[in-house]
């Protein structure tokens, strides 16, 4: 399959770190289009394929929704990224849901349009991979 710029995606996650990085990076790369609602969450053929190209630290429960916990060093740090995260949020204009703790944020993302999964979910969850990459250890944990 291909995406902007040309570039050929696969569905499966490469077994090296460098691709598997530069799998991230493809679909972080790509935008969150405008979902209104009126069509179907994605089937599971889908959901599988989507999944194989984002952290294994994303848990897919019930085909309907993606969370990921992220442990943080404490409240302040995890605010900090909940803000972070908040900013490619509203650049992408599709919002996670963020459970800001002491020690750690959890962020749940499904399509409330479509009370499911949509490609907008995976695209978020590549962005806050790439975000999690790019962060300082110190900082998140």
């Amino acid at each position: 399959m291909r995406g902007p710029g040309g570039i050929l995606y696969s569905p499966r996650m490469p077994d090296d770190l460098a691709g598997r990085a530069a799998h991230f990076e493809s679909l972080a790369r790509r935008q969150c289009v405008p979902c209104r609602g009126g069509v179907p969450p994605l089937p599971p053929q889908q959901i599988v394929a989507l999944r194989g190209r984002i952290s294994p630290g994303w848990k897919l429960v019930d085909e309907h929704h993606l969370v990921r916990e992220i442990p943080c060093r404490n409240f302040r740090k995890a605010l900090a990224l909940a803000n972070a995260i908040g900013e490619i949020a509203e650049s992408q204009q599709h919002h996670p849901d963020l459970l800001v703790s002491w020690g750690r944020l959890t962020v749940t993302l499904f399509t409330h349009a479509i009370d499911g999964l949509h490609e907008n979910d995976f695209i978020m969850a590549a962005r806050i991979d790439e975000l999690l990459e790019t962060e300082p250890r110190s900082d998140s944990r």
